[in-house]
């Protein structure tokens, strides 16, 4: 309960990074529960070109990532002119240098598209600032392809190992050489905060040591 009141005081934006099926979506409703935030969650099941992407990836990328852009740059625009506390289910930060970068690598965003787009990521992120901390949920391929089987959506059944290997290093250089804000690592590969308590809780302490100063790190970041 310290956490909630200390939390009170003063608005933050706290974000959660991974790549696909690394466990961001139930992560942000356990820590919008236990510190009473308001969660944002990526409009993901909604974007009417997620299923054309990934029957045809060459034909409708640059389609859905301005999708994305635009929906992640209204969240923060939203997050920004409300007073309250927010956790977000993945940011525009990653969105760009994550899964925009591979697929310019992939050859599926043409020179001219992706450079159109970074501009208008660039206008967009010069209005708004960093998240507060960003919590990153770094995970092995056998253990995102588990999770993306459990949870049995019918577009991410043929994402390929290759991809999800390619985001999984794009997430790396990410976070260690191109971010630029306050980031938490979380090794998810071993845990399961979903059902074991003592896991939430070594996160839960962690996040109180950087934003609270309450609990002192027993752990690398």
């Amino acid at each position: 309960m310290i956490a909630k009141q200390n939390n009170n005081t003063e608005k933050l934006h706290i974000a959660v990074a991974g790549n696909i099926g690394s466990g961001k979506t139930t992560l942000t409703k356990l820590l919008a529960d236990h510190y009473d935030w308001i969660p944002q969650f990526e409009a993901v099941t909604n974007n009417p070109y997620l299923q054309d992407y990934y029957s045809d990836i060459m034909r409708w990328s640059f389609n859905m990532e301005v999708y994305f852009l635009k929906e992640r740059f209204r969240n923060l625009l939203e997050m920004e002119q409300s007073p309250q506390t927010f956790i977000q289910d993945r940011t525009i930060y990653e969105g760009v240098h994550v899964f925009v970068a591979n697929n310019y690598k992939q050859g599926h965003l043409s020179k001219r598209d992706y450079e159109a787009y970074m501009e208008l990521f660039g206008l967009m992120t010069d209005m708004v600032r960093y998240p507060n901390l960003m919590i990153y949920l770094r995970a092995s391929i056998p253990h995102l392809v588990s999770n993306i089987q459990k949870r049995g959506r019918d577009y991410e059944q043929s994402i390929q190992i290759d991809y999800l290997k390619g985001l999984n290093d794009l997430y790396e250089d990410f976070i260690y050489k191109k971010y630029k804000g306050k980031v938490l690592t979380i090794d998810v590969d071993n845990m399961d905060y979903l059902n074991n308590k003592q896991d939430f809780t070594s996160i839960t302490q962690k996040i109180d040591s950087l934003l609270y100063g309450l609990f002192p790190l027993d752990s690398k970041l």
